[in-house]
């Protein structure tokens, strides 16, 4: 029977098993990041986070992490341009322009919020459900899809911020037009 270190130099058999020790570490890795995501739906916070739509263990977990329950802030609109989701105003006079967002600050949490605002934004259905229709809708019909999701992630960070300074969580506030 042949062996692979009667067929691969010396130098390649090294090389394949710093592969495979590489290979386990990462296993290793993604079980103890797995553990702990899993750690975030025991605690309460993250669970009151999970209950707005788009916002999973991931997202709920590093949220609690860079804020606590939330209080550093004033308000939600503070949170939102904490995380860089607000757009840059220059104002002149009387007039006020409102330009690209500021991009300034938590890059990690904006991302994240901004994928959430893109699943929300997937299941149009869904939007009655989570209380956004009405808003929704009207904003599909003005917005690029891009400034949709941002605007969105906005509305969905400042919810993130009243369900953890609350201690609540998360309630669809469905109008009666809408239903």
């Amino acid at each position: 029977m042949v062996s692979a270190r009667d067929v691969l130099s010396s130098r390649m058999v090294r090389i394949l098993e710093d592969l495979a020790q590489d290979w386990h570490s990462l296993d290793d890795r993604i079980e103890a990041v797995t553990d702990e995501i899993a750690l975030s739906k025991n605690t309460e916070p993250c669970r009151h986070l999970m209950t707005i739509p788009g916002i999973g263990p991931i997202i709920s977990s590093a949220v609690v992490a860079a804020i606590g329950n939330g209080t550093a802030f004033a308000r939600g609109r503070d949170f939102a341009a904490w995380l860089g989701l607000v757009p840059k105003q220059i104002s002149t006079g009387d007039r006020t322009i409102l330009g690209r967002i500021t991009k300034r600050g938590n890059r990690y949490l904006r991302i994240l919020f901004l994928q959430a605002a893109r699943v929300v934004l997937l299941r149009p259905r869904n939007w009655m459900k989570h209380g956004f229709r009405p808003w929704l809708t009207a904003a599909v019909q003005r917005l690029h899809h891009n400034v949709l999701a941002t605007a969105l992630a906005n509305k969905l960070a400042r919810i993130a911020w009243s369900v953890l300074v609350q201690h609540r969580e998360y309630e669809a506030r469905l109008s009666l037009a809408a239903i």
